[in-house]
């Protein structure tokens, strides 16, 4: 594996010492509900937790490269320094990775009892062999631990922008479709292309705008300008779209030029909170961007998308929410904030809904997208791992592998109903005439113009 570090040779690690580190590791493993496989760096492989080993053979093995991972967990007490240590290449997984973050919060119930931690093997083991990592110093490149944000500023939420977004577009885009669409696609079947489920999700956010020429359209949180390219493109929309990403912006500028839009289409490297005036677009969409806000200023959030809306206008919601409320602390959260998303949050739908209706916002629809994003999820997951070599022109090994174990993650959480995503069309409370057909007729069909393959 690339990268590898060979801290300890075999001979620098007696048998004793070894035998030791064992007995320590099936300690911490008591309360594990669940089956581990684990390679040590000499080659010897044991079974951990309260579940027997599969009759058909474990579905994956940790191999740790240095006892040092054991120490250096049992000293700082964190489950996630396992991760850290996948990232840093001191731990691999063989086989699959879904299977081991499956049991990922299992790994809340890892415990020394107090008679072991007290004995004096124990001490003197953690002095040999949880010394510092002696981690190259590419390794850290794409690691947040010191990148908590508390308040959601500005200067806080353009920072985490840049460091989930400003990775490279090039990465980005060795697993996204060709119209680097980052958010959730829109499947007609299971076995349906990417290109095509992306291309079908924007037609549909057009569809449920209700999008037409004239039109004043907003998208916050444009991202690579995929969504205002394709209304100004097929609908005859006047777009403009915000980010905070410099990469995101000059890929978006880049675009809209090539397509011969300027004159309808414009991006701004802006904070939506920033944008001046009142009633100025009559629809407004926001996908995959609500995450970023944090929960104390949803309100915010919205009240800045009422200002900037039209008394009969159409706003869309695109967003992901919780089975659980407030953000709890626990270990999934933790690792999305401290490695993928440092401003990240979410809450459930009723809570999101409650604060739509203090804004002043009435709900025509709601549609869930939980399927739709197992499915998207599968096809980054897989184009990201069979891109792994290419990958490594633009971001290093542990970039790639936090990649990996996130996208996995979040693709366990929407199979098993944790997280859930939800597209909401609202307009403002008491418009009149109510901008909703007596059906969803338009929402369903596709669009006559919607051109086969598109490529942006």
């Amino acid at each position: 594996m690339h990268g590898l570090l060979q801290l300890f040779t075999l001979s620098s690690v007696p048998e004793r010492h070894t035998d030791c580190i064992i007995k320590l590791m099936q300690q911490l493993f008591t309360r594990f509900d669940g089956h581990i496989q684990v390679q040590l760096w000499d080659g010897q492989r044991i079974h951990l937790g309260r579940q027997p080993a599969p009759l058909d053979g474990s579905p994956f093995t940790l191999i740790f490269r240095t006892p040092a991972i054991l120490m250096s967990f049992i000293k700082r007490r964190d489950p996630l320094s396992f991760a850290e240590s996948y990232f840093k290449c001191d731990m691999d997984v063989e086989g699959d990775l879904a299977a081991l973050l499956a049991l990922r919060e299992q790994f809340n119930r890892l415990h020394i009892d107090w008679r072991v931690k007290t004995a004096g093997l124990l001490n003197a083991l953690t002095m040999r062999f949880s010394k510092p990592l002696s981690v190259p110093h590419w390794q850290h490149s794409h690691f947040s631990t010191s990148k908590t944000v508390y308040r959601h500023t500005r200067s806080e939420n353009r920072a985490s922008v840049q460091f989930h977004y400003d990775v490279s577009n090039a990465f980005y885009g060795l697993w996204l479709d060709p119209a680097m669409v980052y958010s959730c696609a829109y499947f007609s079947s299971p076995t349906q292309d990417l290109a095509s489920a992306q291309t079908a999700k924007l037609d549909l956010i057009c569809r449920k705008l209700q999008l037409q020429p004239g039109d004043q359209f907003l998208d916050i949180g444009c991202g690579w300008g995929a969504l205002v390219i394709y209304a100004a493109r097929h609908y005859g929309v006047t777009a403009r779209g915000v980010t905070l990403s410099q990469k995101q912006y000059d890929y978006a500028q880049a675009q809209i030029k090539s397509a011969g839009l300027e004159a309808r289409v414009t991006v701004h490297l802006q904070d939506y909170r920033d944008i001046a005036g009142q009633a100025l677009f009559n629809k407004i969409a926001s996908v995959g961007m609500c995450e970023h806000v944090g929960i104390k200023n949803i309100p915010v959030y919205l009240q800045t998308v009422r200002r900037l809306l039209t008394s009969n206008g159409l706003f869309l919601n695109h967003g992901i929410s919780s089975d659980t409320e407030g953000w709890p602390d626990n270990l999934g959260h933790t690792f999305v904030n401290r490695y993928v998303f440092p401003d990240g949050q979410l809450d459930t739908l009723s809570n999101l809904q409650r604060q739509m209706a203090l804004a002043q916002f009435e709900v025509l629809d709601v549609e869930s997208m939980r399927a739709h994003y197992v499915l998207t999820l599968r096809h980054w997951i897989k184009q990201l791992a069979q891109q792994h070599a290419s990958a490594l022109h633009y971001v290093n090994e542990a970039t790639f592998r936090i990649w990996l174990a996130y996208m996995t993650a979040s693709r366990l959480s929407f199979e098993n109903g944790n997280l859930g995503l939800y597209q909401t069309l609202l307009c403002p409370r008491g418009a009149s005439p109510l901008p909703q057909p007596l059906t969803r007729r338009h929402m369903l069909t596709p669009h006559a113009r919607q051109p086969p393959n598109l490529v942006f």
